[in-house]
């Protein structure tokens, strides 16, 4: 195995360290399992430990700084992000997988999510309240939470861990952030930014290493106050019964987790759009997001022609490393989620459904050394297989076929998930119909499920979300603060 030394180490109190054991692991590119990328530091429970201390004591001075200075620090970090736009999108290629064109979008929106957030800094205000005697005064403000723990997937390892940390130091929180061990380096990337930005020892700090080993420490450790975690529904459903069992249990709890997301194709739908939209939403990003479509749900008046053409046209997608120009779509991002999406595609064969394109992995110069695995359709999917019903997390597509559109919003809802739903139609009664009906956080029409504006809200429902605060827009602030009423006479 070829290795590119890159040390990566914590960052505690301002300090870069190796973890205590002294122990490492190696980061491994998913297009070429021959190159490691670095070694990363695997942490214990010391480290954690010794991290949650640092945010403690760093919490008072930076909830004191004036939310405006704070504020100044983000938009300094979104434009180190921006500048360094070039460099991070290709190491998030290089570790993720995913096409250096996706990945260059993924890091203009963490450089755009810090900068929306710097504005936030402004508008961090309470409210005033009719009082019920003269010369008195009511009035709210906001108040940051304390220490946060940052825990983030490694599907969006620059993204996701923006829109957390940025919203949570705008308000005057301190963090200890833990990255997915499958993709430290690029979050390694964006701590060094923010590091150089200038925010104050403490109230960012940084700890890698494996969940099983740390990952209950993150959650139960004395100090934590909030917990934002972006995951499966199982290490989700893991958290809670961990704080559960905690004498401190009442802290904020944000979880955002899986989603078995449907896009619904309507007889009234531009079938060429519908193509487009489904082949972006189900293969994008090698279908490795949970907004991802994996269930199509089609009018059966309109269904075969638009099988044919989704055949066809994702058949023509060019399979192979990210950073090769013209490729569509990247390996899968590890070995075991390879092993997941090949498992899926024999249980849809064993179900009876009918595979129409793809179930194998790509021939080709170099192909063999990386998680390659060609976009898979079904066709003849029940409502009920399993392939129809849990998160595969690749591009392995089931395509179902119903009566009408009260079948299509009933199967669509059929699914423990509720992130994000789409439907594409030319007729706005259908769409306000599905928009209105649809059991999800997000719905969307005439779009790709995949994709988020940082400005909107977004959450899911059901095994999706604890569906308790927002992330994204300014309804973050609502996690990140928590409000105290002042009532004064004078």
């Amino acid at each position: 195995m070829q290795v590119q030394e890159q040390a990566v180490r914590n960052l505690i109190g301002g300090v870069w360290k190796d973890s205590s054991a002294g122990e490492i692991f190696y980061d491994i590119s998913p297009a070429d399992t021959t190159k490691s990328l670095g070694a990363i530091q695997q942490s214990d429970n010391a480290d954690i430990r010794e991290a949650f201390e640092s945010a403690s004591r760093s919490f008072a001075e930076w909830a004191d700084t004036p939310p405006i200075e704070r504020g100044k620090l983000l938009f300094k970090a979104a434009e180190m992000l921006q500048g360094d736009l070039e460099r991070l999108s290709r190491l998030l290629t290089l570790e993720e997988g995913k096409t250096l064109q996706e990945s260059r979008g993924e890091v203009q929106r963490a450089a755009d999510i810090f900068r929306f957030y710097g504005g936030q800094a402004a508008r961090l205000k309470g409210d005033t309240f009719p009082a019920s005697a003269s010369r008195s005064l009511f009035y709210s403000v906001r108040e940051p939470l304390g220490v946060v723990s940052v825990l983030t997937p490694w599907n969006f390892p620059i993204a996701i861990p923006s829109w957390k940390i940025a919203p949570a130091l705008v308000c005057g929180n301190t963090v200890v952030f833990k990255p997915a061990s499958k993709t430290p380096l690029i979050a390694y990337g964006l701590v060094r930014i923010l590091h150089g930005a200038g925010f104050p020892a403490g109230v960012l700090n940084f700890v890698t290493g494996s969940g099983e080993k740390v990952g209950d420490e993150m959650v139960t450790n004395e100090h934590v106050d909030a917990i934002s975690f972006t995951g499966s529904y199982d290490a989700g459903a893991r958290i809670y019964k961990l704080r559960g069992d905690n004498p401190k249990k009442m802290i904020r709890i944000q979880l955002e987790m899986g989603g078995k997301n449907p896009t619904v194709v309507d007889e009234h739908a531009d079938l060429a759009k519908a193509v487009q939209l489904v082949t972006q939403s189900a293969f994008g990003l090698t279908g490795q997001a949970c907004t991802a479509t994996s269930r199509v749900i089609v009018h059966e008046k309109v269904a075969t022609e638009f099988r044919a053409k989704l055949v066809e046209r994702a058949a023509r997608l060019n399979v192979g490393d990210g950073l090769e120009p013209g490729v569509e779509m990247g390996p899968a991002a590890s070995e075991s989620e390879l092993k997941k999406d090949l498992k899926f595609i024999e249980i849809g064969k064993n179900e009876g459904a009918k595979l129409v394109l793809g179930g194998n992995r790509p021939e080709g110069e170099n192909l063999e050394r990386g998680y390659f695995i060609n976009p898979t359709i079904f066709s003849d999917v029940g409502s009920d297989m399993e392939i129809a019903q849990k998160e595969i997390f690749g591009p392995v597509l089931s395509m179902l076929t119903v009566k009408n559109l009260d079948e299509a919003i009933e199967v669509a809802n059929e699914t423990e998930y509720g992130l994000t739903s789409a439907v594409v139609t030319e007729k706005l009664a259908s769409a306000l119909e599905f928009a209105q009906r649809s059991k999800v956080g997000v719905v969307k029409v005439n779009r790709t499920t995949t994709g988020l504006e940082f400005q909107m809200p977004f959450g899911g429902v059901k095994h999706s979300s604890t569906d308790s605060f927002k992330e994204l827009g300014e309804e973050a602030v609502e996690f990140y603060t928590k409000k105290k009423a002042v009532y004064l006479s004078y």
